[in-house]
């Protein structure tokens, strides 16, 4: 008896073991150095993520359905994927998505559902995806990001500097301060995590597009779990209902952020039966133009002969696109745009069509609604290949009926004023070509720093393309106010031309929009080669090579066999650039664009050098800038 008791006791204590095994998962990324542990806590979800050996992410929650709902795990598996794809256009040509999954088969309150949890070497994501059937009116994704005690924070501010760095104490403060017009600060992702051993995380989202309901993530800080806190809630119908990816990125460096892959990867292949009229390119942008002065005595504004000459120096240096902003329409009614007197714009767009030049036109409701059903079928009736939507903000349901409405169209889309993030849509929709998710150049009363530069290329790119208008050639034009639409202020806008040159290569965009008349660009057309050749969009490698927040950045991209390199520094300085990433034996042609001993961000921001050189793999270049300025390289074989 007293043998079969133990007996007993041993099975009853092994099924619990069993059990409570079944209910703790690890999964491991590829290279083994990010291990992430799922498991059941008082009938919840929770998570820890390693990386390096370091704790990243203390325990955390995770939850749907309900708020406070219990989960029951019924079934688990654990699958290894390695699989390859092409984007349209991008950062990288060819990508791999390389991860390790766990799914898991949940029930809570009789609504079953399937639980995602993926692995990369560069970070890991969370999804959820409720079945078909009944389920609670409403569902809420929410998750908690513990992070190292003594982490500081950034993250983007609207078009005013990205906040940080700041404790999670100083974040809750900042979330619930009053500014003068008794608003709340809102706190917007990406979410850059510091540690305190100077590794770094991005927190934010992947395939919002596809989480058909949803809107975008809401972060905060808690004081009471001393965590960050990530929500989002949806109204669901009988019908299977997707969540979107929750986003942990890793990094050695801030720059690391940048060029990473798994936001992309984690998005929805492509809906475009076919995207080959889906191009990439630069543009020349009328809006900032306006009032300028050529030495010919001829004034820029909103006219024919204007958009004439832009058209023509767009054509004679390769440039695919003229973007034209809000002043061609008047008035807006249901069905009906009242053009503008001053032009007329359809002998503008059989010019462009005739000289190869593609026109974008700018659109928002301020002057009235014309039915977006029918508003992407105008456009394209007028002969145009995109169109700038401004003023709608972030509004998800809104940006996803409009990015599937262009496409329909075959149009391109630039999104403006404040959009919403949507990392990984340009997999899903590749004509969703840039949007405005930062502080564009010469916006705002303030005018655009270098330090203000540097921080929004390492934050707010994170989560994609950005339209940020860099490119300005007469800096002292601007500076002294000869525009009818520059910075309020007169001789605040601190860079140098070689600076302005490199900000066009450094954040990545489907469309680099350049905000300066032709004849800027036509008087120092040796340094604008640097913007013309540069294969914008269509790189088959990227890299950032150095990062420092407040410091400067330096971006290295590859198109074949030429590299277009661009950097800035906000203090001046000089960076080491090796060009390891070379091919052995062979020798390459150099072009390095650069500031001169002469020239100074406030008082001498034009002058620049341009010189040429070979170079081989290995060796190092030192890239010499002054305060506020830049340096750029085009490095290509030699025949």
């Amino acid at each position: 008896m007293k043998i079969k008791y133990l007996i007993l006791v041993f099975l009853f204590t092994l099924s619990l073991s069993i059990q409570g095994t079944e209910n703790n998962y690890q999964v491991v990324s590829p290279d083994g150095n990010v291990t992430l542990k799922v498991f059941l806590k008082n009938n919840k979800i929770h998570y820890q993520m390693d990386w390096l050996g370091k704790k990243m992410i203390e325990t955390s929650t995770l939850e749907y359905f309900e708020v406070g709902a219990d989960v029951i795990v019924n079934n688990h598996k654990v699958s290894d994927v390695d699989t390859h794809w092409e984007a349209v256009w991008g950062q990288q040509k060819k990508m791999r998505d390389h991860y390790q999954e766990l799914e898991l088969s949940i029930s809570s309150n009789n609504t079953s559902s399937r639980f995602l949890a993926r692995v990369y070497n560069e970070g890991v994501a969370f999804r959820f995806i409720l079945d078909k059937g009944n389920k609670p009116k409403e569902v809420s994704w929410n998750c908690s990001y513990s992070t190292q005690h003594q982490s500081k924070f950034y993250l983007p501010n609207g078009e005013k500097e990205p906040l940080g760095p700041i404790s999670l104490e100083e974040l809750d403060v900042a979330q619930n301060k009053t500014a003068k017009r008794g608003k709340k600060v809102a706190l917007h992702i990406p979410l850059v995590v510091a540690t305190p051993e100077n590794l770094f995380m991005a927190i934010f989202e992947s395939d919002l597009y596809e989480a058909k309901g949803f809107q975008t993530m809401k972060i905060a800080a808690d004081l009471k779990t001393n965590a960050i806190v990530s929500k989002n809630k949806a109204t669901t119908t009988e019908a299977e209902l997707t969540s979107p990816w929750r986003v942990i990125l890793v990094g050695k460096t801030m720059g690391d952020l940048i060029v990473n892959n798994v936001a992309i990867n984690l998005a929805t292949p492509n809906k475009i039966e076919n995207s080959d009229w889906v191009k990439p390119g630069k543009s020349l942008w009328d809006w900032r133009v306006h009032g300028y002065k050529a030495k010919d005595g001829f004034t820029y504004g909103i006219n024919n002969e204007s958009y004439y000459r832009f058209i023509d120096f767009a054509a004679e240096n390769n440039i695919e696109y003229f973007l034209i902003d809000d002043a061609w329409y008047t008035d807006v009614n249901p069905g009906n745009i009242e053009m503008s007197e001053k032009l007329d714009l359809a002998k503008v767009i059989t010019y462009a069509k005739k000289k190869g030049v593609a026109i974008f036109l700018y659109y928002d409701r301020r002057k009235g609604d014309y039915g977006d059903e029918k508003l992407f079928e105008h456009y394209k009736s007028l002969g145009v290949k995109g169109i700038k939507y401004g003023f709608m903000g972030n509004k998800a349901d809104f940006t996803r009926d409009a990015i599937k409405l262009s496409a329909e169209s075959n149009l391109l889309i630039d999104f403006h004023d404040g959009p919403v993030p949507l990392a990984g849509v340009t997999r899903t929709y590749p004509n969703a070509i840039t949007r405005e998710f930062c502080h564009a150049q010469q916006d705002s009363k303030k005018a655009f720093t270098p330090k203000t530069f540097v921080r929004m290329a390492l934050i707010n790119a994170i989560q994609g393309p950005l339209d940020m208008n860099n490119g300005i050639f007469d800096i002292s034009g601007v500076n002294a106010k000869e525009r009818e639409k520059g910075p309020r202020k007169p001789n605040s806008l601190f860079t140098t031309v070689t600076a302005e040159a490199a900000r066009t290569l450094i954040v990545f965009s489907g469309l680099v929009v350049l905000p300066d008349a032709p004849e800027a660009y036509a008087a120092k057309q040796d340094l604008f080669e640097f913007i013309k050749k540069m294969p914008v969009g269509k790189w088959d490698e990227s890299k950032v090579l150095h990062s420092k927040i407040d410091g400067y950045i330096s971006t290295a991209r590859r198109h074949g066999e030429e590299w277009f390199i661009g950097s800035v520094h906000v203090n001046g300085g000089v960076l080491e650039i090796p060009l390891d990433f070379l091919e052995e034996n062979k020798k390459y042609a150099i072009t390095y664009y650069e500031d001169t001993a002469q020239t100074n961000s406030k008082t001498n921001a034009e002058a620049y050098q341009v010189r040429t050189s070979t170079v081989n793999k290995g060796d190092i270049v030192k890239a010499k800038m002054v305060a506020g300025g830049g340096h750029c390289m085009w490095i290509k074989p030699m025949d």
